[in-house]
């Protein structure tokens, strides 16, 4: 009954406006997707004999945007401008020097807070966190972004708690997304939000997309933190990655280093963000998927090539980390071990 009166609810609500941003080195299918999407639940809409929803709109600063070093161009239908209003900003994935890239596009900034100031909900796909986070509206808030940028994001933004390994986060308002094609998910979820759930399924096999996929871990590849200038660290962290197969503890790195175990592990998480336990963790875990990705070798074989004796304590601390059993995760990407 409660689906139905949500159903009927959005039946009747005003057509809701969407602005995907067309900003300076976005991803092309970062734009193209989104408006994809969203111009699908209005034709299925239209073909059940309902009215459609959205409204989509691509919105620049320029009429013409060149992407991809001028191998593609991109007409916006409106200019920032010319937007009095909306009800959903998407800022697009961004390629490239960042940096550079947030840059390139601080027109964009202060609309989107003008935007969100009246009511707008903002979403960000993948990496275009990045610019998102440059207006300041996710400081001291939960954020997503690619698991290969969470480090640089952490450092350009210390205020803003991103989550590592989430597909997606919502929180005022504010939406956030994994890595690469995780953004579909988000997408997902604001057609349902904006829907129903029996939308958003349809638009999910329609696009072949995992609705409730909600981590992006066993996609993600861990590269300790070495960008600080804590040498002692550093060296412990080169340790721990060439000694993969010892057991090692914090007291035996601590002392390696000339450090006290207390400030050890105190200037440990401040360099790498990182406890030890887990950063020892990870790199073994890092070290167990390209053996099982690569070679013939069985779980335990595995197992004791990175250092653990205990068959339980390897798989939790594998499933952990990568969302998978280590029978999973050979199974799903060693094609020998498919040929057997």
């Amino acid at each position: 009954m409660k689906g139905d009166l949500r159903q009927i609810y959005f039946y009747f609500c005003e057509m809701k406006n969407i602005a995907i941003l067309v900003a300076e080195s976005s991803v092309l299918q970062a734009i193209a997707d989104p408006q994809y999407c969203f111009s699908a639940v209005n034709q299925f809409l239209v073909k059940s004999g309902k009215e459609p929803l959205f409204n989509v709109e691509l919105v620049g600063v320029k009429k013409v945007i060149k992407l991809n070093d001028g191998r593609y161009y991109v007409y916006p239908d409106k200019l920032l401008k010319e937007v009095c209003k909306t009800d959903l900003v998407i800022i697009p994935a961004l390629f490239g020097d960042i940096k550079s890239a947030i840059a390139s596009n601080n027109k964009l900034i202060p609309w989107i807070v003008q935007q969100y100031n009246t009511g707008a909900e903002v979403a960000s796909l993948c990496v275009g966190a990045f610019l998102l986070a440059s207006t300041g509206l996710l400081n001291g808030k939960k954020c997503s972004t690619h698991w290969g940028f969470i480090n640089e994001f952490r450092e350009m933004f210390p205020e803003v708690l991103v989550q590592s390994g989430s597909i997606v986060t919502e929180e005022n308002r504010i939406y956030s997304s994994g890595g690469a094609h995780s953004y579909w998910n988000l997408l997902l979820h604001l057609v349902e939000k904006h829907t129903d759930r029996e939308t958003a399924i349809f638009i999910s096999k329609y696009f072949a997309i995992d609705i409730d996929r909600n981590s992006q871990s066993l996609f993600a590849m861990f590269k300790g933190q070495k960008e600080h200038n804590d040498e002692s660290i550093r060296k412990a962290q080169e340790y721990i990655e060439k000694n993969v197969e010892e057991k090692i503890t914090v007291e035996a790195l601590a002392d390696k280093v000339a450090v006290g175990k207390r400030s050890f592990e105190r200037r440990f998480k401040l360099a790498t963000n990182n406890s030890v336990l887990t950063y020892i963790h990870r790199v073994k875990v890092e070290v167990a998927k390209r053996n099982f990705e690569t070679s013939r070798k069985n779980i335990s074989e595995v197992m004791f090539d990175v250092g653990y004796t205990d068959n339980k304590a390897f798989r939790s601390t594998f499933k952990k980390i990568t969302g998978l059993t280590p029978i999973e995760y050979r199974n799903k990407y060693n094609k020998m071990s498919m040929n057997r």
